[in-house]
């Protein structure tokens, strides 16, 4: 059996929403790349030299943001079905995006390379994208079929549950670390699970490199408990390394399986200890204090003040920017 936590709301701590911007192309739309004007459905963060870089989970583009003031580029993903880079209901294409969940940046200490996850919540979202010198000016990108892993990942039923979703990820020292979200439908006698599981990082950024041998096996799952907002339960949606422990965000979204949205009632942030241990979390607030009622996809640490961190959130409107927010932690955030 794996190890499994329930986690706690912190009285203590508090998560103020202190700052958001809506993350508008400096370069604008661009038709003929199937560019929007803006970033749409910023699912996962990560730093990338001075930028936070986001994957979004409709549209075949990684943002570069720049924290001082929003300003955004976007790095060309190759183009999908139909030649699209934008997926939708709207469009009718919906179920041929790479559904872009979790990102993470894995080094050897030589050259940094990114790599951003499909969820594994269908087929075609068992892809991983890979982009080498992502900051030069020829970045050189790869999409990899990724079956091999994800077929790994679902063997383990007490990290993949009834319906795998991976919505986050993290590097600690050597150990790369998946965050499943438990907002899938129940099935054949699972249930969804709030999970994660561990890779050796060297040993994954190895076998992106020479990706015809096989990826190192999945291991150490734990399973947790996160509690509920307004009766809805939360589900993890993205991490980041803090110390010896993960920085996570989660949601309670009241959707009805893995692949199609609901109604929000809100989000946390919280701490999870790594070595093993319950997390505990606060819900995230407006500076007034009421509640910040918004889908948090994702965290990633401010560089110079341990006291704030960085969340993308998501409207699931195509029509509307994704928004980076600044938060926040009041109160002795250790784990």
């Amino acid at each position: 059996m794996p190890d499994s936590y329930t986690a706690s709301f912190e009285p203590t701590w508090r998560a103020i929403v202190v700052a958001r911007r809506p993350l508008h192309y400096v370069d604008g739309a661009d038709a003929h790349a199937d560019r929007p004007a803006h970033v749409r459905a910023g699912s996962s963060l990560a730093w990338l030299g001075p930028f936070l870089a986001l994957v979004q989970d409709d549209a075949n583009f990684v943002a570069l943001i720049d924290p001082r003031d929003a300003s955004t580029r976007a790095i060309a993903l190759p183009r999908g079905s139909g030649g699209m880079r934008q997926f939708d209901d709207t469009r009718g294409n919906k179920a041929h995006k790479l559904d872009l969940e979790a990102c993470v940046v894995l080094t050897d200490g030589k050259r940094e390379t990114f790599v951003a996850f499909g969820s594994g919540s269908g087929g075609r979202r068992e892809q991983l994208v890979v982009l080498d010198d992502a900051l030069s000016a020829a970045p050189g990108i790869r999409l990899l079929d990724a079956g091999v892993l994800y077929r790994a990942l679902r063997a383990e039923p007490d990290f993949a549950g009834s319906d795998m979703n991976i919505e986050g990820a993290m590097v600690h020292g050597e150990t790369l670390r998946l965050f499943g979200r438990g907002n899938g439908a129940a099935r054949d006698g699972e249930v969804a699970r709030n999970a994660t599981c561990e890779l050796d990082a060297p040993a994954f950024l190895a076998w992106l490199r020479a990706p015809d041998g096989a990826p190192p096996r999945p291991r150490r799952i734990v399973q947790y408990e996160l509690g509920r907002l307004d009766g809805i339960a939360l589900g993890f949606t993205d991490a980041a390394s803090r110390d010896a422990s993960a920085l996570y965000t989660a949601t309670a979204e009241d959707s009805p399986d893995a692949t199609r949205d609901g109604v929000v009632t809100g989000s946390v942030i919280g701490l999870l200890p790594l070595g093993g241990g319950a997390p505990r979390h606060a819900r995230l607030t407006a500076e007034g204090g009421a509640p910040f009622a918004e889908k948090v996809e994702g965290v990633a640490l401010h560089r110079s003040d341990e006291a704030r961190a960085y969340l993308v959130i998501d409207s699931d409107d195509p029509a509307r920017p994704s928004e980076l927010c600044e938060v926040e932690l009041v109160g002795d955030w250790a784990p």
